[in-house]
């Protein structure tokens, strides 16, 4: 990929406050200036950045319609209602269900979870679902990471004499579902000072005001945060405020005391023993829970993770790893199908969006596909294909352009449609692809900035070798755990030199491992460039080139600080 490098040389003043909280703090004015730029710029708010408590998460009745939520909880509990936890069947629907049963287990015999299935009933909450609750006596729903544009269904559960609370993080409609109550910081009369949780968060802050209504200590929900740290990366939620308290200590509970569940989907992943990050959750852990969801039935994911014994949780979580082999399978042919369809399209280049439909292709993975798709072109990407009557339809966006907006525009021709930012479904009739088509491409091009549409590397600061510490290392790690809106920093070093050692590596001689050196010290730093071995004949010249890359510690020398170079720019075209 071709990237264009930005770099804002920071105004003095703004330069000159970095330094002031660096010496204040004891730490580089580089690692300063990331934290002005995270907007932390007093000893008082970086302390806390650096020291995310427990004690600081937000008082749960803060969220409107909480009162009235634990309130029903309360009641349903007292007087034995049986009650069903209900959910999405993606990472962060299922770790929010486990959540919320594993939590209400403790206290009710008389309690059921639901996933709908994705084929079958669709997204969201289904008549179909509503009817199993009825059918099973179900007096109370607790509603998780959906429903709020379940107006029709809700009304339908409340004809039959069933209550829902709704605990959701996607943007309503002007008119709410006729709920009991609706846990949503996105609603418009929102009293809740923090908007970006997770579905799986917005659950753990039911059971927050629960506990705190019934005099339970917060020690008894530190065993379910591992799930929140799950949600978190997988949905890709910002890790600042209050999601950085709960990524925090969730991982620490990941790392020192998963759940059972948890357990066997790490000794599955080839985690066991290793210190598990954010990164491990959204490439290993997320994508294997989210596999039963895509080829069969998100249920066998909570199953897994409610489970309490080690050797039926390793032969479950054995069995979504399966569905993920699957899923990778289904995910690299469509990928290929779907490049092919894109290379085919008049004036590509020219296009600010993809849009594109294969009757044939599966529904459980588009969603994927679109991401891949959005990776490659740098464009906003709608997958679609066909369910039943009907076209159904994933959708990503590139970085600060906001999708759900774009489908909006669409919604007298779309049958239904959810989302956030960067991710979206619909579905629409067939006839109406077309028409779709034209106005999503018509709406992004209008709309989106030029720059949105470049595959750009945005510096955080510029570094020599001499800069990058065992100190300066240890201090950045403090910024972890690293995701939207505390993104992990990119450096930028120049005219650096081959120290005559660095070779292609991997099994298609496609990788670079370096030793490198620049002309302001006799420091050798180690790094890796992936992808990148087509560079190798400049580098083996001795001449300087520049790069841009992330500080790692070597996986396979613990302790050793190793460059990831994500681009290498030389003096000329190769």
């Amino acid at each position: 990929m071709n990237y264009t490098w930005h770099y804002n040389e920071p105004e003095r003043a703004s330069q000159e406050q970095a330094i002031s909280l660096a010496k204040e703090l004891g730490i580089n004015p580089t690692l300063g200036k990331l934290l002005i730029n995270r907007g932390i710029t007093t000893y008082a708010e970086a302390r806390k950045f650096f020291r995310p408590q427990l004690t600081n998460l937000l008082d749960p009745f803060l969220f409107k319609d909480m009162e009235i939520a634990v309130k029903r909880l309360n009641e349903a509990l007292g007087k034995k209602e049986r009650i069903m936890v209900y959910g999405d069947y993606d990472v962060d629907g299922v770790t929010a269900v486990a959540l919320v049963y594993r939590f209400l287990q403790q206290y009710s015999s008389n309690l059921d979870y639901y996933i709908p299935d994705r084929y079958e009933e669709g997204y969201g909450v289904s008549k179909q679902g509503i009817d199993f609750a009825y059918e099973s006596g179900v007096k109370l729903i607790i509603v998780l990471d959906c429903g709020i544009k379940a107006i029709e269904e809700i009304q339908y559960a409340k004809d039959k004499g069933i209550d829902f609370i709704i605990c959701d993080h996607h943007v309503p409609d002007e008119v709410l579902p006729p709920a009991i109550a609706i846990l949503n910081a996105k609603r418009k009369d929102n009293t809740y000072p923090y908007g970006d949780l997770s579905g799986c968060g917005v659950g753990f802050k039911l059971i927050q005001g629960f506990a705190k209504s019934n005099n339970i200590p917060f020690s008894d929900l530190i065993p379910l945060l591992d799930l929140c740290a799950v949600s978190i990366a997988s949905d890709i939620v910002p890790i600042m405020g209050e999601n950085r308290i709960l990524a925090y200590h969730g991982l620490r509970q990941l790392n020192q005391g998963p759940s059972v569940g948890m357990k066997a989907i790490i000794d599955i992943c080839g985690l066991a023993g290793k210190e598990i990050t954010l990164s491990d959750v959204i490439y290993k852990i997320g994508p294997r829970l989210n596999a039963s969801g895509r080829i069969e039935n998100g249920r066998e994911s909570v199953e897994l993770l409610i489970s309490k014994e080690p050797e039926r949780a390793l032969h479950k979580a054995a069995q979504i790893n399966h569905y993920n082999e699957q899923r990778k399978d289904l995910d690299k042919a469509m990928t290929e199908q779907a490049n092919q369809i894109v290379a085919s399209l008049v004036h590509k280049s020219d296009r600010k969006a993809i849009v594109i439909y294969n009757e044939e292709w599966h529904k459980g993975v588009i969603g994927i596909v679109a991401s891949r798709l959005t990776e490659i072109y740098f464009r906003p990407a709608v997958v679609l294909t066909c369910d039943g009557d009907l076209a159904t339809g994933s959708a990503r966006s590139v970085s600060g352009f906001d999708i759900y907006k774009a489908i909006e525009s669409c919604r007298d021709i779309l049958e239904n449609f959810g989302g956030h930012t960067y991710a979206s479904g619909l579905t629409l009739k067939a006839e109406n692809v077309p028409e779709f088509k034209r106005r999503f491409e018509e709406y992004v091009e209008n709309n989106i900035l030029p720059e949105q549409t470049n595959a750009t590397l945005e510096i955080d600061d510029m570094l020599d070798f001499q800069d990058i510490t065992r100190q300066f290392f240890y201090d950045l790690k403090r910024f972890q755990p690293f995701g939207p809106n505390n993104a992990k920093p990119l450096f930028c070093t120049r005219n650096v030199y081959d120290y005559g050692t660095s070779k292609v590596v991997g099994r298609e001689q496609e990788h670079i491992k370096l030793e490198l050196v620049d002309n302001k010290c006799d420091i050798v730093m180690n790094g890796i460039a992936f992808g990148q071995s087509s560079q190798a004949r400049y580098i083996k010249t001795k001449r300087s080139f520049n790069i841009v890359y992330t500080i790692e510690e070597n996986t396979h020398k613990r302790g050793e600080i190793q460059l990831q170079i994500e681009d290498i720019e030389t003096s000329e075209l190769e």
